[in-house]
């Protein structure tokens, strides 16, 4: 197995297992996708910062233009710090802080999606605390079920994200006789990793039916903002086709300039995580083969009891072939990474987790003390480590023992 041209043998042999090893190339290659599919409709591609943040990562779609979608000031800090741009970011996220709303409004922050009445109060009076005009949206939440996993549903009512459609009309008129607000658009979000188009279309065409509305009351708004979700292959599912939904989005929107928050589909499928098998251990029922990654470096098949394929970094038919349970060093029994997987396996050997790019080692952890692992970007014959693997000892370098000075 090679990332792009370097063996992935070679760099588990310079760099350590376990490893993330992501590809410039393919993140690359998967924003220009979006970026084509628009043709001249004027648009902005906001990555999602949360499905891999990365500095490299975000460096790479800076240079590319990308705008990102962050939910946290830490995030824009992030985004900042790689070299994005505060004026093609829009803020998501429905527990933004007074702190985080002044910082980015001092950054010249494109637009915040404001997610209830409350923060839209808030931004309100942080803008004329510090004398500027606040760019909103407001996230509309459209009630489409998106036929996903109940962790990642983000566009039904029993969710915690956006308004319904009332309320935004409330607010929308609310926002409009501010004088510290710009009402610039309308943003919805129903969920990640979708693979069937009719739910973005369906919540898409409400949220029409609410701007043309909004017009009968004099407020017009200069983009939509159709979030994020477009899923991605992990298991020989048939997913969306990019281009044939960005131009069905255009062909409804007339002139609104359009945002889209892919996370997911840039950095899915350009990145893997391999793992070391430590033991082999077979009973009368299960055959487990004993790995060095564990759910703190990968959490997605624990939390959400997902699927990644898991592929010999070394193609051959060396070993003993079962029915392999992945499982890791974590003391639960949810630590696992794959389970029930034909393989041929011997101590020793690499086994690359697939689709790794997306909600890995953000998601990661220092559960039962363990260092995070190391990312690696290659690019073509080039390599490097953009993340250095963590030790032990900076697992409490910013912990105290308490010294109890009264029971001295």
């Amino acid at each position: 197995m090679h990332a792009e041209s370097v063996s992935v043998t070679d760099l588990m042999a310079e760099y350590g297992s376990p490893l993330y090893i992501y590809s410039r190339s393919q993140i690359e290659f998967n924003w220009q996708q979006f970026e084509n599919s628009f043709d001249s409709h004027p648009h902005l591609i906001c990555y999602a910062v949360k499905a891999n943040s990365n500095l490299a990562v975000l460096n790479i779609l800076a240079k590319l233009g990308s705008g990102f979608d962050v939910v946290s000031i830490g995030e824009l800090e992030r985004v900042i710090t790689a070299g994005g741009k505060p004026s093609l970011c829009v803020f998501s996220g429905v527990a933004k802080t007074k702190d985080s709303i002044q910082k980015a409004l001092e950054y010249g922050i494109h637009c915040f999606n404001v997610e209830s009445a409350a923060e839209l109060d808030l931004i309100e009076s942080v803008a004329v605390d510090i004398k500027v005009k606040a760019p909103i949206s407001i996230r509309v939440n459209p009630n489409v079920d998106a036929k996903t996993h109940p962790y990642i549903s983000t566009g039904l009512t029993e969710n915690k994200f956006g308004v319904g459609s009332d309320v935004a009309l409330s607010l929308y008129k609310k926002a409009n006789l501010s004088k510290h607000l710009n009402v610039c658009g309308l943003d919805y979000h129903i969920g990640s990793q979708i693979t069937d188009t009719l739910p973005f279309m369906e919540a898409l065409d409400r949220a029409l039916e609410l701007i043309d509305e909004l017009k009968t009351e004099n407020i017009h708004l200069s983009h939509i903002d159709i979030g994020g979700g477009i899923g991605v292959t992990y298991n020989n599912e048939k997913t969306i086709d990019i281009e044939e939904y960005i131009q069905s989005v255009v062909r409804k929107v007339g002139n609104l300039k359009v945002m889209v928050e892919p996370g997911r589909s840039i950095v899915g499928n350009a990145g893997i995580f391999v793992t070391k098998v430590e033991y082999l251990k077979q009973n009368d029922s299960k055959s487990f083969a004993i790995i060095d990654g564990a759910m703190n470096d990968l959490l997605r098949p624990a939390l959400y009891g997902s699927y990644h394929q898991a592929v010999k970094v070394i193609d051959n038919a060396k070993g003993i072939n079962a029915l392999w349970d992945l499982v890791g060093p974590v003391c639960e029994t949810a630590d696992f990474l794959a389970k029930d997987r034909n393989l041929n396996l011997e101590e020793g050997d690499y086994i690359a987790i697939m689709t790794a790019g997306a909600y890995g080692f953000v998601l990661s952890s220092n559960y039962n003390s363990r260092p995070r692992t190391a990312e690696v970007m290659v690019s073509e014959n080039s390599h490097a480590i953009v993340r250095k693997r963590e030790t032990i000892e900076s697992l409490f370098v910013n912990e105290t023992i308490f010294k109890d000075e009264t029971n001295q």
